[in-house]
């Protein structure tokens, strides 16, 4: 007897393991042949699968369209001071403050200007305050009317007669404390302010510091309903809440808001001046410009 019988056998079956391989080697090339020319004649496979493997095979360096970037924010400092330089023959000062909390941002020229009728809202707030404590009523007669009617007229119309009366009603020196007493320098006969004394008042009334809740709420409701839209609430988008007092005098043209938009509030005032200029195109439009430049930053 020989060993010949089992080596056949161990041959044959090496034999069998090729063939058997050889088979399913072509069946693999079949099957690649065949998805290549689908791919080739539909595109891209729509399939999650096919577009896992191809996003594995092209690695990291491979060319493909790029990422879009996001939009880039808005330097609110760079674009309004770029329409303060634009603007120089007017001196404006700009303040912006969250009535929230934190520090001022102040632009320009921020010292003391003519208030003109932005100062009306001081009055408003004395007014209130002394009716708060008892010493003054909104029913009494105050002119050809009521007390009520006169500040409302103050504030909704502008009215200066409405204005005078409620002041000599206060009482120059009592409307000077008041004024001291919430952190702002005043003296109605000379009608100063400072863009930032403008903001601390329109903060501390939109927050409640000022005045009891219905009051605040009368008060933030005349201003929302004004005679003259043509200064920031004419540059604020739908979205967004104006209440305002602007004033215009002598070359001065103001406006002072709380604009508000879900969480988010914030006290503006834009002062500005030239001569003999008033309520021109050319004014309105640096208005609208620097409000544009702090709704679009702030709100979106």
């Amino acid at each position: 007897m020989t060993s010949s019988g089992p080596q056949r056998r161990a041959a044959g079956s090496a034999a069998a393991r090729r063939n058997m391989l050889l088979v399913w080697t072509a069946l693999l090339v079949v099957l690649l042949a065949t998805v290549s020319l689908a791919v080739a004649r539909t595109g891209t496979p729509r399939t999650d699968f096919f577009a896992s493997v191809a996003s594995q095979a092209q690695g990291p360096d491979s060319a493909g369209p790029a990422p879009k970037a996001p939009p880039a924010a808005v330097d609110l400092d760079a674009e309004i001071k770029r329409i303060l330089a634009e603007n120089e023959g007017y001196r404006i000062g700009v303040v912006l403050v969250d009535t929230r909390g934190g520090e001022p941002k102040s632009y320009g020229d921020v010292s003391e200007y003519a208030a003109a009728s932005t100062a009306k809202i001081i009055t408003a707030a004395a007014y209130y305050h002394l009716v708060e404590t008892g010493e003054k009523s909104l029913d009494v007669p105050l002119g050809s009317f009521d007390a009520a009617f006169q500040v409302k007229a103050m504030v909704n119309n502008s009215s200066d007669d409405s204005w005078l009366l409620l002041m000599q009603d206060i009482g120059y020196a009592r409307l000077i404390d008041y004024a001291a007493s919430i952190g702002i320098s005043y003296d109605p006969e000379k009608n100063l302010l400072t863009p930032a004394e403008m903001t601390s008042l329109l903060t501390q009334l939109s927050t409640g510091k000022l005045l009891n809740a219905e009051h605040t709420e009368e008060l933030l409701g005349y201003m929302q309903q004004t005679n003259n839209d043509r200064l920031i609430p004419a540059a604020v988008g739908p979205d967004i809440t104006v209440q305002h007092k602007y004033g215009v005098v002598d070359g001065y043209v103001h406006d002072a808001a709380i604009l508000s938009s879900g969480e988010r509030s914030y006290a503006l005032a834009i002062y500005t001046w030239g001569e003999q200029d008033g309520e021109s195109q050319a004014r309105l439009d640096t208005i609208h410009q620097l409000t544009g430049a702090v709704t679009g930053a702030l709100f979106g």
